[in-house]
Order: C-alpha cells, then structure tokens, then sequence
C-alpha cells in the first residue's frame, strides 16, 4: 500500500515509534497507551495520535494499542515487513563502525555486502563481510540488493551513488558530506554528523 500526501516529518517519526513499540514489546507489555510511548520518546502524546491517524485506525480510545499490532502496522507501513538487503561502499573508520551495528537486524535490514579502493582492505574481513573491489559494484544487481550506505571521500560520493543506481539501488543512505544526485525514482537520506553537532551550540547558554 502507498500512501500519499504524508508529512516528511510524520514518516521521519515512524523508526522511533517502532522502537519505542519493541522496546515495551521486550519488556513484556502487550498493551501500551499513546501516553506511556510519548514518555518513553521524550514525544507529546497528541503528536504520536495525530502522526497515527494519516494511516487509519491503529487502537481503541481508553484502551490504548496492541503492541504486537502496532508493531506490525508501523513495519507494514514502512515496508520493513519484509527483509532488505544493503551495501556499503566506503570501508574506512566510518563504514566500519557501521558495519559493526547491531541494531539492523531487529527492522529486517541485512549488510550483505561491502566494497573500497584500498588495496589494504580489499579480501579483509568486516563484521563477517568481505570488503570487495569497487569496480566489481554492478555485481550487486544479481544479489538482489535495494539500498545503499555511501561512506567515502566527498571527492568519491557522486561517483558511487551513479555506480549504485546502475546497480539497481532504490534507495541511498549517504554519509559524505556532500549533496549527491539522483534520478527521482531514487532516495537519498544524507547525514552529516559534524553539521548535526554544529547546530548543538546555538541551543546551548551562552552562561
């Protein structure tokens, strides 16, 4: 199902509800009001029932929602209801801390494969992937592969994204601090981790 007209910022808020919902999952909670979610998020509550109600009817006033259900009906809706798998290509400091996280799995996100230009880290192994040779990328095609994660030089970002969507890659989480193009049929997430920390001062007392 795809659903339309839906705030960017409604559909950025999903991922933290659906861990919020497997962290009271785990806790053994089968039921969980839209209160006791917003205070385990930092979230207002009317937030999480407003971004709730663009896709219909996800629980009952007074009662609260399933959790099992709820968590079904996020996953749905972000289509993690079925597993996808993702390349990296970049397999410095940073590819690898990625590659190293744990918390893919629990949303049905799989690394399969990893590539670099480095002689030095070609054949070596990451977090029990082999990083491959970058100009052996188009290979992916046959994996079935359907996103992509970009860590490499900024001088090296455009030209891997262009090599990714060759590949058939639908969707591109890019970690260069770069602006990088795309056919619009083409996702791109960009995080800039130093940007990010740049804004933190200007919230911060100038006591």
């Amino acid at each position: 199902m795809r659903y339309r007209k839906i705030p960017d910022e409604t559909v950025r808020r999903l991922p933290t509800y659906l861990r919020g919902v497997l962290v009271l999952s785990e806790k053994g909670l089968k039921r969980v009001s839209s209160k006791r979610l917003a205070d385990l998020l930092g979230i207002n509550p009317w937030q999480i029932r407003k971004d709730f109600s663009y896709f219909g009817d996800f629980g009952t006033p007074g009662v609260g929602y399933d959790t099992l259900k709820l968590q079904k009906r996020i996953s749905k809706i972000l289509r993690l209801n079925s597993n996808h798998k993702a390349v990296l290509v970049g397999a410095g400091n940073l590819g690898s801390a990625v590659m190293a996280y744990g918390g893919f799995s629990r949303y049905g996100l799989d690394i399969v494969a990893a590539f670099d230009k480095d002689p030095k880290k070609i054949g070596k192994k990451k977090n029990g992937v082999t990083v491959e040779d970058v100009s052996k990328i188009g290979g992916i095609k046959k994996r079935k592969v359907d996103l992509g994660i970009i860590a490499v030089p900024v001088e090296d970002a455009q030209v891997v994204a262009d090599d990714l969507v060759k590949a058939g890659v639908k969707g591109i989480l890019n970690f260069s601090p770069r602006h990088i193009t795309v056919p619009k049929k083409v996702k791109v997430i960009s995080i800039d981790i130093a940007m990010d920390l740049a804004r933190l001062p200007y919230y911060m007392s100038a006591g």
